[in-house]
């Protein structure tokens, strides 16, 4: 299925600098790839990136 996508943890330091300016705090932010693991978002909780895979047509899957 094209339309999975998989939620995982990350550490905002594992991040570009760019991006990591962009982020107020220390903790986890969660990102939602694809099958072939590209990036195409960021939220700042796990609950937020679910319902933003959902809210556009894709299965989340979690990733540990």
């Amino acid at each position: 299925n094209d339309r999975v996508v998989y939620i995982r943890a990350v550490d905002p330091a594992d991040l570009p600098e760019d991006v990591q300016d962009q982020i107020d705090d220390d903790g986890p932010v969660y990102a939602i790839h694809t099958g072939d693991g590209e990036r195409i978002a960021l939220t700042k909780d796990r609950q937020m990136a679910f319902a933003l895979a959902r809210t556009n047509e894709m299965a989340p899957v979690s990733v540990h």
